[in-house]
């Protein structure tokens, strides 16, 4: 069949993602190949001291992202999207949205992105002895118990942007497992919430009288596969307002922006893993057993069907990136030379190959906002080299793309020197690895391992929650979901993998040990820079 014919029938599948900074749509075929995409771009709001985003900007992101889809689909296929075969949602894992018995927003949004939560996640991690990290949703909550709040009383539901969404679609208040993974631990035998820690905080709260108990309020937990509803008439309308979209299309269960990348880049296996690099990043790793002990900087979360992953989440990556590109971009347009984006991103990703291993003694730090692995609650965007040092743009550029993964590293590096855990591969995915072979060799220097980047990677998260989706519908009896994706979506699709260089190695752990003694004067700048 051809994609027309496929999107007329209803065969096509539906995957929508909310990331940090743009809301992407992807529809595939029945082979899992994207065939038509729709995008709105977005930005959080700091409002009151809290990263947000309000919930009209939800709601009209979406339509815009899905009116933007049918643009894309009428104008390559001449055809309207009546139906699907199925839907997927995904967004931006953890954070905080609580609702009354109305179903109302109690509070504004609170996204990962915030850091306000350090007495409630050190509070619960030694109750629980175990990691809780300041993003996670149950650090949200206590955090606002502790503050003393006045909506927690009238807390009826809580939930992520993506279950969210998804129960506001199909009404159903469910959630994927590793989304719900990043709201409070789940237990990797019995694929639900880790029992004695809900019992654990139940007690911690019991002298507050809030009038509920933590699992009455939780969204019930789906693994990958499981029905998680159908879409609704006021959900038709609430996506497409146009009326044209059916109500009736199943849904996958949601996920978090983790669970899609995993998805995207077949590294659900134990063994394998990945990095996801763009506003902010994370790596995967998918583990044989458990850690020895908590680390803050390792998250245990999972997989979209529930197996332990070893997680290392940094609020910061690209930002500043894109922020110098806006710069240079600005530059060129003085002069008279106007050059687009994606043009500027790639010659300076390319320069960068030109720098020296260890950016000639130049140094960056990314932080537009705090980042808890290395023990900030706030950010400021840094740069500093010494007189001596090799400044050019080559070096510039590389300092900025070796701070974007810095944290990674760091993270990283606990779980493979300390913990000694083993890996068979990593893929790499998100607009950091958009320029072929810059970011890929990069990362395989910080983290000291072969890095696979596929071709597809770029479809990113949105591709990722419609391969979920697909796995609903498309799947052969009783077939796992590594089984789905090995024979079905990546069999000839392996990537192309590039190894770290001896001189990439030195050159970045030369970076990172002066990256770390220079921590310091990160500090003095959040301090005396308002």
């Amino acid at each position: 069949m051809t994609a027309k014919e496929i999107i007329q029938e209803g065969k096509a599948i539906l995957g929508i993602e909310f990331g940090s900074t743009r809301i992407k749509a992807v529809l595939i075929d029945e082979q899992n190949r994207p065939i038509a995409q729709g995008s709105h771009t977005w930005e959080n709001q700091l409002e009151n001291g809290l990263w947000t985003y309000s919930d009209e900007a939800i709601w009209q992101g979406l339509q815009a992202c899905y009116a933007d889809l049918r643009r894309d689909v009428s104008n390559k296929y001449g055809v309207e999207i009546e139906t699907l075969a199925a839907i997927g949602i995904s967004a931006m894992m953890h954070g905080y949205l609580p609702f009354d018995n109305m179903g109302h927003m109690l509070v504004p949004f609170r996204t990962w992105r915030n850091t306000n939560t350090g007495a409630a996640a050190k509070a619960l991690s030694e109750l629980f002895v175990y990691n809780i990290p300041l993003r996670w949703s149950i650090s949200h909550l206590y955090q606002a118990i502790l503050n003393g709040e006045e909506h927690v009383k009238d807390i009826h539901f809580i939930t992520t942007l993506a279950g969210y969404i998804h129960w506001q679609l199909t009404g159903k208040k469910v959630l994927g497992i590793g989304d719900a993974s990043g709201m409070i631990p789940v237990d990797p035998e019995t694929k639900q919430y880790r029992q004695d820690m809900v019992e654990k905080f139940d007690q911690l709260i019991a002298p507050k009288q809030l009038g509920w108990k933590l699992l009455d309020i939780m969204p019930d937990i789906l693994v990958a596969g499981a029905e998680a509803g159908n879409l609704t008439t006021h959900g038709a309308l609430r996506l497409d307002p146009s009326g044209h979209l059916k109500a009736g299309i199943p849904f996958c269960p949601p996920e978090g922006d983790a669970g899609t990348g995993m998805a995207a880049t077949n590294a659900v296996k134990q063994r394998t893993g990945n990095v996801s690099a763009g506003t902010s990043s994370f790596s995967m790793i998918v583990l044989e057993k458990e850690l020895t002990k908590p680390y803050e900087a390792i998250d245990m979360v999972t997989t979209p069907d529930g197996s332990l992953v070893g997680m290392v989440h940094c609020n910061n990556c690209t930002s500043e990136i894109n922020a110098w590109a806006g710069l240079f971009k600005e530059f060129q347009d003085l002069f008279g030379h106007p050059v687009d984006m994606g043009t500027i991103f790639e010659r300076l990703f390319s320069k960068a190959l030109e720098g020296d291993a260890d950016c000639g003694g130049l140094m960056a730090y990314n932080y537009v906002s705090g980042e808890p692995i290395t023990g900030f609650t706030e950010g400021r965007p840094l740069f500093m080299r010494s007189a001596t040092d090799h400044f050019n743009l080559a070096n510039f550029m590389r300092a900025q793309l070796y701070a974007a993964i810095a944290v990674l590293k760091i993270g990283n590096d606990i779980l493979f020197q300390q913990e000694h855990v083993k890996v068979d591969r990593i893929t790499g995915h998100g607009g950091y690895f958009k320029t072929k072979g810059v970011g890929q060799r990069m990362l395989a220097a910080a983290l000291g391992s072969p890095i696979s980047v596929m071709e597809t990677a770029g479809e990113g998260g949105a591709w990722g929650i419609a391969l979920l989706a697909s796995y609903l519908v498309n799947r052969k009896s009783d077939q796992s979901l590594p089984d789905f994706l090995d024979k079905q979506v990546f069999a000839n699709n392996a990537g192309i993998e590039v190894a770290p260089t001896e001189s990439d190695l030195e050159g970045f752990n030369k970076y990172i040990e002066q990256y770390k003694r220079g921590l310091p004067v990160e500090a003095a700048a959040v301090e005396y820079k308002a």
